[in-house]
């Protein structure tokens, strides 16, 4: 089976993300390839149709998996048969002609469709949808040692650290309720870390040497972050966006709470008055297993070749 995954790469590369989900399906013999979307809005997404259809043209794929609304808009315009797509987040939430168009072509045209949450789902108003969030890699997501994290990636090791899990450079991650909760803290011997720029090879040391992961988003569709902190066993304080109440569950030392700051300070002071902790985030999550998410991936596309 060979599988074409088409997402967004402005950085030369395709989607982190979407990558990781693609590598997981080789484990299971499944081809995968894929093609980057290069460009921005919706004038920058309908020139790569034409480059697309001419690469469908050129091999033929069992199926074509499409991430990100304007990705599955790209692969329609380009005749892309059979055609799964994956809305990943604030897909859901556009509002207007977008909500309009994206209504009446998974309904129509899209073979199958995906969401990352619940709550997309009901955003988006069909009863029919999968929901099936990404899975995470526990193979690379796994706990470290607190000093051989903290000197593989050089913080100070007599400070504790709060490590924001996103670029501050992202609107949508509210990095600024994150920086007023933490300076409410007003606590010696403390620092504020960002995941921003971070080579994925080193991600988990980062969640590691951080005694406590915090997402203060508006919204999110099914953070990887949290499950991916959550892998790692770490402490965690989020906003109450996407599946993280799903994710979270009743995980000790992991808080959910409403996005005001006094609260969020109260959540990060509750764990940072403690030693540097573990928690049992990572057998929370075994349900979310890479493997197991491929596995119902291949059964998806299987389908859709019946």
């Amino acid at each position: 089976m060979t599988i074409l995954f088409i997402s967004s790469g402005n950085s030369g590369d395709i989607s982190p993300i979407v990558k990781a989900q693609g590598e997981s399906l080789k484990k299971f013999g499944v081809s995968v390839e894929y093609f980057i979307i290069q460009g921005k809005g919706v004038k920058g997404y309908s020139k790569n149709a034409l480059r697309l259809r001419k690469h469908l043209k050129t091999k033929k794929y069992d199926v074509v998996h499409a991430h990100f609304v304007f990705s599955a808009y790209v692969a329609t315009l380009a005749g892309a048969k059979p055609l799964v797509v994956s809305l990943m987040g604030s897909d859901t939430a556009k509002t207007g002609v977008i909500k309009i168009i994206t209504r009446f072509l998974l309904k129509n045209v899209w073979g199958f469709t995906l969401v990352k949450s619940e709550k997309m789902k009901a955003e988006i108003g069909f009863d029919d949808l999968l929901v099936l969030p990404n899975g995470v890699n526990f193979t690379h997501f796994k706990p470290f040692n607190r000093e051989e994290a903290i000197a593989k990636i050089g913080w100070n090791p007599q400070k504790r650290h709060v490590l924001f899990g996103s670029s501050p450079s992202r609107p949508e991650k509210n990095f600024d309720l994150a920086q007023k909760a933490f300076n409410a803290l007003n606590l010696p011997n403390i620092e504020l870390k960002t995941l921003e720029n971070v080579p994925f090879e080193i991600v988990p040391y980062y969640y590691s040497a951080a005694d406590v992961v915090l997402l203060t988003s508006h919204r999110e569709g099914s953070p990887n972050v949290i499950k991916e902190a959550m892998a790692c066993s770490r402490p965690i304080v989020v906003t109450p966006v996407g599946d993280v109440q799903k994710v979270i569950g009743d995980t000790a030392h992991c808080h959910i709470v409403d996005a005001e700051t006094d609260k969020v300070a109260a959540a990060l002071s509750e764990i940072l008055s403690l030693p540097y902790l573990s928690t049992d985030g990572r057998q929370q999550i075994s349900w979310l297993n890479q493997d197991e998410i491929a596995l119902k991936l291949i059964e998806i596309y299987k389908g859709l070749q019946r």
